[in-house]
């Protein structure tokens, strides 16, 4: 673990493969400018998050103008002139061209124009001025402008076919037809109301995962990613194909703080997939390995990815039932990657890491022990009923408290600060916590600077340049969440999302009961079967979207048209809100668009179609679990229909299921297995997906021969040793 990539290695590393962190580069000059701009964004939403929120409108329309105004000078037009620092010119001046600064200062003040209108806003919604329909015009083009040179061309596409679908609605046939709208409807409903660009979405990005993201940032500079990777070396490093399991559980861990698949990807597989080739593992392999389990930063508890805090917003929950809700759920991704990683080592006899090459957990500990308590400070507030971006502001004002300081001085804030979090609830309501530990936080940094020593100097550096850095990985998803507002004002107001809603669940009906009819002997109804053709295409269209939509711009987009199908079958809003989630996840390791295979294939060398089919095999877990808990909500804990009876039956069913399609995909289970029991066990292993006692009984069943010879195989291969 000696050979750990720097903070900056590590950043190039994500430039280089993913999409959206092509950051232009820029004469010094213009860096120091669009860095402070990144600064005072980062320092705009840490300050809010500890002291108070602005009016709501006014808040989005500030994080809007930063965030479109700062993509046009961070992100070329081309990604091809990306890499390229070009001198100052009068048409380039600062090295940026001149038409990307007027777009910055025009989004920027369109965006604004709307907090500023707001006192006459409920007189202008619905009769809107010229004046409204430019500035809603500019927003809304340099906006779609915008995401399109941040995340690519997918998500515009989408808005722009949605804007035309709500102006050209007459065209239209059969059901999707509708009276149309006027450009000025539009442009009213989108810009003027709450129902589109300045919606939940853009809500949620500028009040929950700015923050979190910026934590991410902010914890990993401070050493809690290295920490998380030692101890996952320690633990997991040993034991056969040793490697690839400290990459799951390295992944797990790291996911904690990370919800980029490709941050994740970066960061682990920079040490662990080095190590799984040189132990004997294929190329493809090792990279779709790291990719899998990197995915499942999205769906790891506590921070999650930013879909988790959208689901706060539409349902209306406590942050801390969705984080309880997604534990076993995540369990079971990284579960179902272990087991085909273990029966993969064991088929080849692969070894673990040797004493030399595994670190000690001793010394693992010494080392970093200080940079978790952040983390446990930014759990404890949201767990005891807070809002989630107090909880970051605790766990941001904590990682710097810990990164500015020197070691003992880093030990003593750290815990002084998880223990006044610890305390009684009332603590954080004392007037002035929150400005004692900020200035605390800062009195240190003053203290770096005024010692003029090197050690001060770096440190007070590292830490501006994670709160420039968040604020890089934040615009991305920033402007994803404004454009997605435009697809959600149109089925808002054109009503498509209950049309499509019917659709699918009209087509799944009649899959079911031609099935039922072909094959009448299965053990379930109509019902039961509409549901399951309902969540499989609900299931492939996610993954299709995902191929060319982020994540979090996937689950508004499929919240909103297909979740009402789920709801109309009688799934409940949370269960239907996570199968969502986590198929549209799965879209990071599925190809064509599998960006995280592509960054493991691109760090091992492998071919990157290979290596993203072998990834989505891999996330089998990922597959299976939103069928499972959809058929037993209880998995998900928190729902009205909990019980222990069904928790404990899905969980240990799901564990079969996935453990049997683990050895039927690799070949092993006790011992090598033939092709004809490979067969059997993927059959037997599909009717534990519905975790009833009838499914259960007839896959153990199926499954019981070839786990008798598959038990015989074993005590024989060990008497003969």
């Amino acid at each position: 673990m000696a050979n750990q990539p720097s903070a900056a290695e590590l950043a190039r590393l994500e430039e280089e493969l993913d999409p959206e962190m092509a950051f232009r580069k820029v004469p010094h000059g213009t860096a120091l400018i669009v860095g402070g701009l990144l600064l005072a964004l980062s320092a705009f939403h840490y300050y809010t998050a500890g002291f108070g929120l602005l009016r709501e409108t006014t808040h989005r329309g500030i994080h809007l103008a930063f965030v479109l105004g700062l993509i046009f000078l961070v992100f070329s037009g081309r990604k091809s002139d990306a890499g390229t620092v070009h001198a100052s010119t009068f048409w380039r001046p600062g090295g940026v061209p001149l038409h990307d600064w007027i777009c910055a200062a025009a989004v920027a003040v369109s965006s604004l124009y709307v907090p500023y209108i707001f006192e006459d806003l409920v007189f202008r919604v619905g009769n809107p001025s010229t004046l409204d329909v430019v500035m809603g015009t500019i927003t809304i083009v340099l906006m779609i402008e915008a995401t399109r040179r941040a995340i690519g061309w997918g998500l515009p596409l989408i808005a722009l076919f949605a804007m035309v679908y709500a102006i050209f609605g007459p065209w239209f046939p059969g059901i999707f037809l509708h009276p149309g709208a006027t450009w000025s409807v539009l442009v009213n409903h989108l810009y003027l109301t709450s129902q589109g660009v300045y919606g939940v979405a853009l809500g949620v990005v500028a009040t929950y995962v700015f923050h979190f993201v910026l934590f991410g940032v902010l914890a990993t500079r401070i050493g809690l990613g290295r920490l998380f990777l030692g101890v996952a070396a320690a633990v997991a490093g040993r034991f056969a194909g040793g490697p690839a399991k400290v990459s799951i559980f390295g992944s797990a861990l790291f996911g904690m703080i990370s919800g980029s698949s490709v941050a994740n990807t970066v960061t682990v597989g920079s040490l662990t997939i080095p190590m799984m080739i040189r132990l004997g593992y294929q190329r493809h392999f090792a990279a779709a390995v790291e990719s899998t389990a990197a995915t499942g930063g999205q769906i790891t508890p506590p921070i999650m990815g930013a879909a988790a805090f959208l689901m706060v917003e539409f349902l209306n929950l406590p942050y801390a039932t969705i984080v309880i809700a997604a534990v076993i759920p995540a369990f079971m991704h990284f579960f179902g990657v272990l087991m085909q990683v273990h029966f993969e080592a064991r088929r080849n006899g692969m070894r673990g890491m040797t004493d030399a090459e595994a670190p000690k957990l001793k010394e693992v500990f010494a080392r970093d022990w200080p940079t978790i308590a952040p983390l446990f400070g930014l759990i404890v507030v949201l767990f005891t009923g807070y809002t989630p971006y107090l909880a970051a502001f605790w766990g941001i004002t904590g990682c710097m408290l810990v990164g500015l300081a020197h070691y003992r001085a880093a030990s003593a804030l750290a815990f002084a600060l998880a223990i006044g979090i610890a305390a009684p609830t009332e603590f954080l309501r004392v007037p002035g916590v929150n400005a004692a530990f900020t200035l605390a936080a800062f009195a240190v940094m003053a203290h770096g600077v005024l010692l003029k020593s090197a050690e001060g100097r770096k440190r007070v550096n590292d830490m501006v340049d994670a709160f420039i850095l968040g604020a890089k990985y934040a615009i991305g998803v920033g402007a994803a969440a404004a454009t997605v507002g435009i697809i959600v004002g149109v089925v808002t107001l054109t009503g498509v999302g209950f049309k499509i809603s019917w659709i699918v669940t009209s087509l799944a009906d009649q899959w079911a009961k031609g099935v039922l009819d072909l094959v009448p002997f299965l053990p379930f109804d109509v019902k039961t079967a509409t549901l399951f053709f309902t969540l499989l295409l609900t299931g492939i269209v996610c993954i299709l979207l995902g191929c060319g939509v982020p994540t979090t711009a996937n689950y508004i987009i499929m919240v909103t048209v297909a979740a009402p199908a789920l709801g109309m079958l009688g799934v409940n809003p949370l269960v239907a809100h996570f199968f969502v989630f986590y198929y549209g996840v799965l879209a990071d390791v599925t190809p064509p668009v599998a960006i995280a295979a592509y960054a493991g294939a691109s760090m091992a060398g492998a071919d990157p179609f290979k290596t993203g089919n072998t990834a989505f095999r891999l996330a089998l877990g990922k597959v299976l679990v939103p069928f499972v808990f959809v058929f037993s909500p209880s998995m998900l804990i928190m729902v009205p229909s909990f019980t222990w009876t069904e928790l404990i039956g899905s969980t240990a069913a799901c564990l079969a299921s996935i453990t049997l399609l683990s050895a039927t995909f690799s070949g092993w289970l006790l011992a090598p297995l033939a092709m004809w029991e490979r067969v059997i066990l993927g059959i037997a292993a599909l009717p534990l997906i519905l975790a009833t006692p009838t499914s259960v009984a007839i896959g153990l069943v199926l499954a019981a021969p070839v786990l008798l010879r598959q038990a015989l195989a074993r005590r024989a291969a060990l008497m003969a040793a």
